[in-house]
């Protein structure tokens, strides 16, 4: 049960993820002719030219990359989710628009009207909430089709890194849009696609960045007890050489959060002024102490 209930979770997830997307596009990306890049920003640029629904066309432009992505991706288990958040979002993407809240008058609308003419904010607000919902789809161990399948692809079987490909196949659509909505509108898009990718990040991997600390001090027993006993945070012992001297020696691995790194600091200099000490980030502590390690 716990398995079914942890699935179900992800599919609400991907929902959620697929309607914020949506909005995000039928707010700040097409009212501004601002394209999104991957098979979004193609759906937005045949709308332009034919008027064709960009949700139907978005399915469209998704069959042939789903049906790869099934080929090379891992089939059923990369599918059922993919496939959620694909026909989630284009329908989403059609749908919005009939809603009351989308009327003229309501709310979007008044919203829609009231940025008309300011690009930054809706490059900035598209891209916020645009990364939100696609952080959302990653949290639940989803991908949101289009270049996300593209981009894994090329990963996998031609080791091109998912930064760049995500780079090569955005940056061609982007280009594409700025023939036609101009190149105003391209440059915002390319920093709205570099925002987004911090958002989603975030949104992945949780904002709340710790500091790891490794220390090799002449007094490991008596920093790690005043660590255990003024931070009551974790202290553990690393084997460890130094390669002038040759000698063996201990290193102290500790985590804290960022307010406490000023008193860590204190508590080493204090006990062993000789001390070496490397404080680095990291993005997310999982286990006792910090937030508890789940499943997903």
């Amino acid at each position: 049960m716990k398995k079914y209930w942890l699935n179900i979770q992800d599919y609400v997830l991907i929902v959620l993820g697929a309607l914020i997307q949506a909005v995000s596009l039928r707010i700040f990306f097409v009212p501004a002719d601002l394209a999104s890049g991957g098979v979004s920003g193609v759906a937005q640029l045949i709308n332009h030219f034919t008027g064709w629904p960009i949700g139907l066309m978005v399915l469209v432009g998704n069959i042939p990359l789903f049906l790869l992505g099934w080929r090379f991706l891992g089939g059923r288990h990369f599918a059922l989710r993919t496939a959620l958040a694909i026909v989630a979002y284009s329908l989403f993407t059609d749908l919005l628009v009939g809603l009351p809240f989308f009327a003229p008058g309501g709310a979007a609308d008044f919203l829609i009207n009231d940025l008309k003419g300011d690009i930054f904010l809706n490059s900035l607000y598209g891209a916020i909430t645009g990364g939100i919902g696609y952080g959302l789809v990653y949290r639940a161990r989803g991908t949101s089709g289009g270049s996300d399948i593209l981009a894994r692809i090329l990963n996998k079987w031609r080791g091109v890194s998912m930064t760049q490909s995500y780079l090569m196949v955005d940056t061609a659509v982007i280009l594409s849009a700025g023939f036609i909505f101009g190149w105003k509108q391209a440059l915002y898009a390319m920093i709205t696609l570099y925002v987004s990718g911090i958002v989603s990040e975030t949104v992945l991997e949780g904002g709340e960045t710790v500091r790891a600390a490794m220390i090799v001090t002449a007094q490991p027993e008596l920093v790690s007890q005043r660590v255990i006993a003024e931070l009551e945070r974790g202290v553990t012992y690393l084997e460890g050489r130094g390669g002038y001297t040759g000698h063996s020696r201990p290193v102290l691995y500790c985590v804290v959060n960022r307010m406490e790194v000023a008193a860590l600091k204190a508590i080493v200099h204090e006990t062993d002024p000789e001390a070496f000490m490397v404080i680095g980030v990291a993005h997310e502590a999982l286990g006792e102490g910090f937030r508890p390690l789940k499943e997903n």
